[in-house]
């Protein structure tokens, strides 16, 4: 199923419906009528005499140089040519299915001055799986995420190299097999396609949907943690989180509330518990992840809005004038991927404490050491424990703000960037960081819960130990253990953990 765009109206669900279904995108009908006419009026331009950057100019640097209309076809290739300087692994298929959905609504504002053919391209190739090999280095987030956008712009005009069905092949190679025919870029078209933040917003918007998700999943764990924890639920009463006043705290302590509702394990201790507070990773996480909500939130705000903006220069504008900007500055991507950041590494230090402290005999409350009904003679989830800890620490590292760095680029024509594409880029790596976490976050509650039997925890939890336990039996002895926590996080990063409960968390977007 084709998903029909409407650009400056697409939302965030939308986006995310792409990035995990793999879906094709196309812009609706009704984009196609202005971008005819900025195309015009970049074709008249192109014809006259007064110089337009970008359209009878050199670039960046070189603006001032004046190019001959017989010259502008070539100054156009020669761009795309000049700015394939990539380095390092190409992005996943998923993160340039969205950069390419990006820039078809960019595109679709009307305000590029491209043709609809280049536009029908780019959609056909998203229809046919024709993805072009993008190297995941060399943005600086700013004047667009040129050397990337290159390369995906290079296979349109037959260059360049193509995943398709599977195999890399070389850029026209591909299109031929795909039944495509490359094209020739006119007036401003490299430019339009170059100048943009699709890739840097593709990677944060990829952080956010995988962010999303690991929040969801250590909402769940935590619940799990608190019950096989003994621990209680007096600090998630709605009260003490309205007097404070956080949506996203409210949201989560809400959460907490439903997912322990009908805990035995709660009510045999409820009252007479011996422990006056809990650890703050148990009694204050809907304070923390809550916070981490609201960031998570906050970023998807500005994402979206930056998904459906026009973001290359110059642009055409409403009246026809045809004006040279900064849009292509990612400093609004930078900030939000680096707010995702932020939250990424902290539900990941909280979710590793309740982690500890489950594996700790001294504060689990009558759990076995390790979590194994034989401590001494086997190490139960010991290591996995340090493991998370390994992990944490990484995002902590990682979680540097990136968009606080600067440095001057092409002859000092580009003196400040924002290096959204990398910050936007690490995350990534923070959230499978986090998947691993929160999924043996899940391995560690389910196993201090079985421990806790007869006694059962709540029937919406018990659907989460569920779904755990088809994939990974409780530990009774020491086994090979990685494929446990590979097949923890699997859960985690495919939601399939809290599918069954998804109706009591809270939504991001």
């Amino acid at each position: 199923m084709v998903e029909i765009l409407i650009p400056g109206a697409v939302t965030l669900k939308t986006l995310a419906k792409i990035y995990w279904q793999q879906c094709p995108a196309a812009l609706s009908d009704t984009a196609f009528p202005r971008m005819e006419r900025a195309a015009a009026r970049i074709e008249e331009v192109a014809a006259g005499n007064a110089p337009v950057y970008g359209v009878n100019t050199g670039f960046g640097k070189l603006a001032s140089i004046r190019i001959e209309a017989a010259d502008v076809a070539t100054l156009q290739r020669n761009l795309i040519l000049s700015h394939c300087c990539g380095v390092g692994a190409p992005l996943p298929p998923e993160i340039v299915r969205l950069i390419m959905t990006l820039k078809l609504m960019s595109l679709g504002r009307g305000a590029s001055g491209i043709r609809t053919e280049v536009v029908r391209l780019i959609q056909a190739m998203l229809e046919r799986g024709v993805l072009p090999l993008i190297p995941e280095k060399g943005s600086v987030g700013a004047s667009g995420d040129l050397a990337p956008l290159a390369h995906m712009t290079a296979v349109l005009i037959g260059e360049g190299e193509v995943l398709y069905q599977g195999h890399p092949l070389p850029g026209r190679a591909a299109l031929e097999q795909a039944g495509l025919a490359p094209i020739s870029l006119s007036a401003k078209e490299g430019l339009a396609l170059i100048n943009g933040t699709q890739v840097s917003t593709a990677l944060a918007l990829a952080g956010l949907f995988r962010a999303t998700r690991a929040l969801q999943g250590s909402i769940v764990t935590g619940a799990l943690s608190t019950d096989a924890a003994m621990g209680s639920t007096a600090p998630f009463a709605a009260e003490i989180h309205d007097l404070r006043g956080h949506q996203g705290q409210i949201d989560v302590a809400g959460a907490l509330r439903h997912l322990l509702d009908g805990s035995e394990i709660r009510n045999s201790h409820v009252d007479n518990d011996e422990r006056v507070q809990d650890p703050y990773c148990l009694r204050c996480h809907p304070q923390v992840s809550g916070a981490c909500l609201d960031l998570l939130r906050q970023a998807a705000r500005t994402l979206e809005i930056e998904a459906n903006a026009a973001t290359d220069n110059p642009l055409v504008l409403s009246d026809g004038e045809v004006v040279s900007g900064g849009n292509f500055h990612a400093e609004p991507v930078a900030f939000a991927a680096d707010q995702i950041a932020l939250a990424v590494a902290e539900i990941g230090a909280i979710a590793q404490r309740r982690i500890a402290m489950l594996v700790d005999p001294a504060l689990s409350f009558g759990l076995p050491g390790f979590l194994t009904p034989k401590p001494g003679l086997n190490s139960g989830l010991m290591i996995a424990e340090v493991t998370s800890a390994a992990l944490m620490s990484e995002n902590k590292q990682l979680a540097h703000p990136a968009s606080v760095d600067s440095t001057p680029t092409s002859a000092n024509q580009e003196d400040h960037v924002s290096m959204a594409c990398h910050g936007a880029r690490r995350l990534l790596q923070m959230t499978q960081n986090l998947f691993h976490i929160v999924g043996i976050e899940a391995l560690t509650a389910a196993q201090g819960i079985d421990l806790r039997g007869p006694l059962r925890t709540s029937p919406v939890l018990n659907q989460a130990i569920t779904s755990l336990r088809a994939e990974v039996p409780p530990l009774t002895e020491d086994r090979y253990m990685a494929p446990d926590l590979s097949a923890a996080t699997d859960l985690i990063h495919s939601g399939a953990l809290v599918s069954d409960v998804a109706q009591h968390l809270p939504d991001v977007f």
